[in-house]
């Protein structure tokens, strides 16, 4: 098993909120800039492409409904020309890039999920990982995700593995990647202003990776949005003091955290930027000698967890499945018995 050392970069910077075709710009070139500084790993924040739900915090849903429909216009499917851009750029620079949006699905108008796309060194589309449960106010705008997208994939920087904001305070969604050796986590966020008042979201942001990083010995990583003076004029215009509520201190923080929960490299709290540290994955090793979650320090005869990594589907074709396992086999295993029956009898009542 190889233990990279490379560059990694965290984004903290507000999309061009509404204009999926600007961010995309705005991401390509990011991008490149953090590539030729050396980074081989970018991080952007959650739903970067290209709006968080700010009107879920600041009206009421009646008046926050119309902002839906934009959102919905102005959302992406995960395969569409917005992302192999992407992907194109992250072929040319050779980094892998891991990426927020607001993902459609063309079966399901009317359906959003907040998505995390992670795109290999070479281009390729290695996960979409769904929100599993929108946070509070969330849960107007987004659908939730399934177990299918709980995964730690192989690139050339180390096993990653990626969750949404609130979800990093899911131990069981947490502990479900580490047992997949995880040994780089990216956790993106939005800035978060409006959480209640005693609350100080950078913090919070820290804390949770922290935690991670700490009990898994493994290296988080940080990406988190800004809200931008355009966004504050937009809402402005019907929340007189939007302003006020979004423009609080302390409400994003993007960085990176080692294997023994410590803060390292750059890091940022507010502004926008860029940010870097050095990774070496084998400081993950003598950690984990003290404390092994997923061998010496668990007790796996006590402590058990099941993950459904089926995907949620709308319909199963049930039928079809039995007639497949007729004709290739010539029979049917005795559980396909009473669904082949029904199949006959529908012929039979055909003829």
């Amino acid at each position: 098993m190889k233990f990279p050392k490379f560059k990694a970069a965290a984004v903290q910077t507000s999309p061009v909120y509404f204009n999926v075709d600007a961010t995309v710009s705005k991401v390509c070139a990011i991008i490149r800039e953090a590539a030729e500084n050396g980074a081989k790993l970018i991080a952007f924040p959650e739903v970067f492409i290209s709006a968080y739900p700010y009107w879920n915090w600041i009206m009421n849903p009646v008046e926050g409904s119309k902002w839906f429909k934009k959102l919905y216009l102005n959302s992406i499917t995960a395969d569409g020309p917005e992302v192999e851009k992407i992907a194109q750029v992250a072929r040319d620079y050779d980094i892998n890039v891991v990426i927020g949006l607001n993902e459609r699905v063309k079966e399901k108008v009317g359906t959003l999920y907040n998505t995390i796309l992670t795109i290999s060194n070479e281009g390729h589309i290695l996960g979409r990982h769904r929100k599993l449960v929108p946070t509070w106010a969330e849960k107007l705008t987004w659908s939730g995700g399934d177990g299918s997208s709980l995964k730690v994939h192989d690139t050339n920087v180390g096993p990653l593995g990626v969750l949404a904001c609130g979800e990093n305070t899911n131990t069981l969604a947490r502990f479900s990647l580490l047992a997949q050796g995880e040994l780089i986590h990216i956790a993106n966020y939005i800035s978060l202003p409006v959480a209640p008042i005693d609350y100080n979201m950078a913090e919070a942001i820290k804390i949770r990776a922290a935690a991670h990083s700490f009990e898994g010995k493994v290296y988080t990583i940080t990406s988190c949005s800004t809200i931008s003076e355009d966004i504050i004029q937009l809402f402005e215009k019907e929340v007189p003091n939007a302003r006020e509520l979004l423009t609080r201190k302390n409400s994003s923080y993007s960085g990176f955290i080692d294997p023994n929960g410590q803060q390292i490299g750059e890091s940022i709290i507010d502004d926008e930027g860029i940010v870097y540290a050095e990774i070496d994955l084998e400081r993950c090793i003598q950690p984990k000698q003290m404390h092994d979650l997923l061998g010496h320090y668990n007790r796996f005869d006590i402590f058990n967890l099941k993950v459904n990594t089926e995907e949620q589907r709308a319909i199963q074709f049930a039928e079809s499945k039995a007639v497949a396992v007729e004709n290739e086999h010539g029979q049917l295993p005795d559980h396909d018995l009473d669904n082949l029956i029904d199949i006959h009898k529908n012929k039979a009542y055909k003829h």
